[in-house]
This record gives C-alpha cells, sequence and structure tokens, in this order.
C-alpha cells in the first residue's frame, strides 16, 4: 500500500476543520488573536447633479430656466479628490451660452452658505417677508422673485467648504480651505471647473458677493485673472469689506471709531434719537456726521490724551447731539463709541437692545442670570429661522437635491479661520481689486450699501474706495448706491426694488447690447 504524501494529508484534515474554528485558529505573529478585518476602501467621490426646470415672472415676463443643483468634486492635478463644492445654478433657457451672462454668487461669514442670496435676492423663488424685512410666524413660504436677476445673467450660487452640504472629502479635513487665501482659491478652481465642465468660458462673467463675500470677491478677482487667465465683466459688492482696519476696533486703531459715526447717526435717527433739525432732513443729518468724523473728531482722536478741554467739550456736545447718547456717558468712553456699546445704549431706557446687521429691529436686552445680557442680534434672529427652514424645504423637495447632511446656514466650524500671509497686518483685498482693475480696464465695480449696516458701515466703505489709488477712468467704473435699509437691505421691499433697477442698469453698461 502506498503512503500518501504528507503536504496531502495535512490539506485534507485543514480541510475538514469547522470554518468557527478556523476563523478562531491562532493567525502567524498573531499571538492567538484573529486577524483584524482589512478595512474597506472608502468609495471614490462622484459628481451629484439633479436637474430641474422652472418658470420666474419678471418685469411681467415668464422666464424659463434649468436648475442644476448639486456638487462637483475637486481635485488636484493627480486626480485625488479633495473636496465636494455644493451649487445651485439656474440657466435660463434657449440662450445662447457664449453670449450670455453668467454671475457666480456667494455669501460670506465666513462660514455662511449662499442662502441669503439665493433666497432672498438673486434668485426665482423669495422667502416670503413682511415689505420691511420682517419675518412672518411659521409657516414659512417661499414666494416668486420678481427682483431676480434671471433676466439679466444665469446664477450660480456657491457654498464654500463646511457651508451649505460643501464639505471636504471623507479622507480630507475641512481645515486647509478655512483661511483667506485657501478660500479664495478652493472657490476660484472651482469657478474655473464649473466653467469649464459648462461651457460658459466665451459668457461675460461677474462676481456677486455679501459681506466677507465681498473680501472673497475682490480676492478672485486677482486670483482668477493671475491664475486661470479669466478676465470678469464685473463684480457686485453687497454690504463691502475690503479693509480690515476700517472695521477692527483694536488699541491703536481710531480709524473705526470715526467711520462708524455716521451709521451711529443713522441708527439714532431711525429711533428718533436726534434733535428736531436733524430728525427733519436724514441725509441732512448724515452729511453733518461725515464732515464732522473727517474734521474736528478725526483730529481730537489723532490727539489722544493732549486734547484741550475746551475742544473736548465741543467735540463731545457734537457727538452726542449726532448719536443721541449721554454726555457724560461719552465722556467716560474717552470720546470712542464702540459698536457693541451702542447697541446696547441707545435705547437701554427702555430696555432695548438694536440690531448689528440692521439697526431697524430692536427687541428687548435679557438678562444671563449673571447680572449681564445676552447679547443677540435682533436683526439676525429674525430672517434666521425662515432662511433656515426654506432653505432646507426648497433644496429637497423643489430642487430634489437630497442629502441628510446639515445645511449649515451660518456656521462657527470654520474657525480658527486663518489670516496667514497677513500676520501682523490687517487683512486689506482692497489692493488687490486695485490691480485686477489696472490689469483688466474694462471691469466695472458695482457696490451696495445700507445706512443702517454696522457689520460693514458704508462710510467705511467709501473711505476704503477713497484709498484705492484708481485713476479717474477706473473710479467711473465704480458706482456707489445706499439704502435705507441694513447688511442685507434686500429684506426691505422699496430698497429691493431699487437695487433690482441699480443692477439692471450696471448688467446693461457692463455687457453692451449685441
Amino acid at each position: 500500500m502506498r503512503h500518501r504524501p504528507l503536504l496531502v494529508i495535512l490539506l485534507a484534515v485543514l480541510a475538514c476543520v469547522p470554518a468557527w474554528a478556523a476563523e478562531d485558529a491562532p493567525k502567524e505573529g498573531g499571538k492567538g488573536k484573529p486577524a483584524a478585518a482589512e478595512k474597506e476602501k472608502p468609495k471614490e467621490p462622484q459628481d451629484k447633479l439633479v436637474e430641474t426646470h422652472g418658470v420666474v415672472r419678471v418685469g411681467g415676463i415668464d422666464i424659463r430656466y434649468t436648475t442644476t443643483a448639486g456638487n462637483l468634486v475637486m481635485r488636484d492635478e493627480d486626480g485625488k479628490a479633495k473636496a465636494n463644492i455644493y451649487f445651485t445654478a439656474y440657466v435660463k433657457d434657449g440662450e445662447d451660452p457664449g453670449r450670455r451672462p453668467i454671475t457666480f454668487a456667494f455669501n460670506g461669514g465666513p462660514g455662511s452658505s449662499s442662502v441669503w442670496l439665493h433666497l432672498g435676492a438673486f434668485g426665482p423663488r423669495r422667502v416670503k417677508l413682511g415689505d420691511d424685512g420682517t419675518a412672518p410666524p411659521p409657516p414659512y413660504q417661499l414666494e416668486n422673485n420678481d427682483h431676480s436677476l434671471l433676466d439679466l445673467t444665469d446664477l450660480v450660487f456657491i457654498d464654500p467648504v463646511t457651508t451649505g452640504y460643501s464639505r471636504a472629502v471623507p479622507t480630507e479635513k475641512d481645515q486647509p480651505f478655512h483661511g483667506v487665501r485657501q478660500d479664495v482659491e478652493s472657490v476660484g478652481d472651482f469657478i474655473r471647473l464649473y466653467a469649464t465642465r459648462f461651457g460658459r468660458w466665451a459668457s461675460p462673467k461677474f462676481l456677486a458677493g455679501e459681506s466677507y463675500g465681498t473680501t472673497r470677491a475682490a480676492g478672485l478677482a486677482g486670483y482668477l485673472q493671475r491664475r486661470q487667465g479669466m478676465y470678469l465683466s464685473g463684480i457686485v459688492l453687497i454690504s463691502s469689506v475690503l479693509d480690515f482696519a476700517t472695521s477692527d476696533f483694536n488699541p491703536g486703531n481710531d480709524l473705526p471709531y470715526q467711520l462708524f459715526l455716521p451709521t451711529y447717526t443713522a441708527a439714532a435717527w431711525y429711533h428718533k434719537r436726534l434733535p428736531a433739525d436733524l430728525e427733519a432732513d436724514l441725509q441732512k443729518a448724515l452729511r453733518e456726521s461725515e464732515a464732522f468724523a473727517r474734521g474736528e473728531y478725526a483730529t481730537a482722536l489723532e490727539q489722544g490724551d493732549r486734547l484741550p478741554e475746551a475742544e473736548r467739550g465741543r467735540v463731545l456736545d457734537e457727538l452726542a447731539r449726532l448719536t443721541g447718547l449721554d454726555r457724560d456717558e461719552l465722556a467716560l468712553h474717552r470720546l470712542r463709541i464702540l459698536d457693541e456699546w451702542f447697541f446696547a445704549e441707545l435705547l437701554h431706557k427702555q430696555g432695548l437692545r438694536i440690531g448689528r446687521l440692521d439697526a431697524r429691529f430692536q427687541a428687548p436686552s435679557v438678562p444671563d442670570g449673571e447680572g449681564g445680557t445676552i447679547e443677540s442680534d435682533p436683526s439676525y434672529d429674525n430672517i434666521q429661522g425662515v432662511f433656515t427652514a426654506m432653505a432646507n424645504d426648497y433644496l429637497r423637495r423643489t430642487l430634489r437635491y437630497e442629502s441628510d447632511l446639515p445645511y449649515e446656514i451660518l456656521t462657527g466650524r470654520v474657525w480658527p479661520w486663518s489670516f496667514k500671509g497677513y500676520e501682523n497686518r490687517y487683512v486689506n483685498v482692497a489692493v488687490t481689486l486695485a490691480g485686477a482693475m489696472h490689469q483688466n480696464p474694462a471691469l466695472k465695480v458695482f457696490v451696495a450699501n445700507g445706512y443702517y449696516d454696522f457689520a460693514t458701515p458704508y462710510f467705511a466703505t467709501a473711505y476704503t474706495f477713497d484709498h484705492m489709488g484708481l485713476t479717474p477712468a477706473e473710479r467711473a467704473n465704480v458706482h456707489m448706491s445706499y439704502y435705507q435699509a441694513g447688511h442685507m437691505m434686500y429684506i426691505d421691499r422699496p430698497s429691493l426694488d431699487r437695487l433690482k433697477q441699480d443692477l439692471t442698469d450696471f448688467y446693461r453698461a457692463a455687457v453692451p447690447a449685441k
């Protein structure tokens, strides 16, 4: 009888071992422990795009359009996925994309989605508000936006990484996208990719940014030209902040005290805290406040503790007159009015606090239980709920984009925000915008300012543009417009009416008729 080879016998024995025993058997080098299950490779990120169709009535004319809601995967040049950037695009049907203008729009924060410009100002549907911008009680509604810009331009609303539904891919971190330069580069790269994928390189191209979105827009004007060779026809700046020295209250920087003063005057006028001669005419009150801020007040702040007592008294009298604040309180604050103090002080005798984004709004000062008050912003409280509800409802039910991620309306998850490259100095992208205008003489800029806006005061914006070193021809390409509303002036119906007409004139000037 022949004997089976030893290897064959061993294989036969192993074949008879039960599966459970094999799983529990010691593995090489495992010292009796089972080997760790091999991790599944993460799925390769893919674009996710959903198309729907709609119609909006603007100026009595029905405009049919195609909506694309979704995300594009942003990759490096080696093809490695870095982030999913969510966007909502509206394209008018039947138009030549080589001739049709296109506007890339975003809000600010940093940390804000594009919902405010999308559902408040430019998109085909708009959150339904009272004529003065007051939100109704729930349930909320959307309505046809007869002020939409779709009669003038196609629209692409962009949510930067960590806002809206935009995120870094699972194998990456969000933080590398959170910074002045990183943000400009990621949004700029998205714009290039969108223009390439959807055939819009020949289109007249515009940017529209609000608040920190204007900082991004100015940075993009330089980045798109230098890095991508993409020249713009126009930039829309809603509530602009380009030079942070004009708005950061810091020791040694007296500029914000000077530049916020006319907005203090506007808020005091609205709440009837000024003397009768100033209450009679807002424009008269603002011109007086601006002249004082540029002149005697600026001189007094510059002198600091050397300011003669008689001159200090005159400045205190005029500050009290122009702000509605108590003269003795102003003296205790060394002539310097912090914005946070003003919000709480103007109507404190009535137990009220006014809004930062829009000084027209007011609410009771709420005790915090520790002898202070909760420093909320009544103007943001007014719009947060209605815009959040309508964005989540509209994107899923109407546009059919499904995601279980939270749609980040305005998030703190982007902080700490990187200011690398701007250490030991204030961020100033006004010089970037000026450079883009020098390089592209056809570039036109529209600037919308709200009188009751403390986030980006109108006088600070005017100061910034006055110090950009523009030539007379370049200054002629800048159009400033002012509205009796706040940071989001478009929530106010009369201001929205004017904004639409002003933008109609701007687009027609920037893109001449065929």
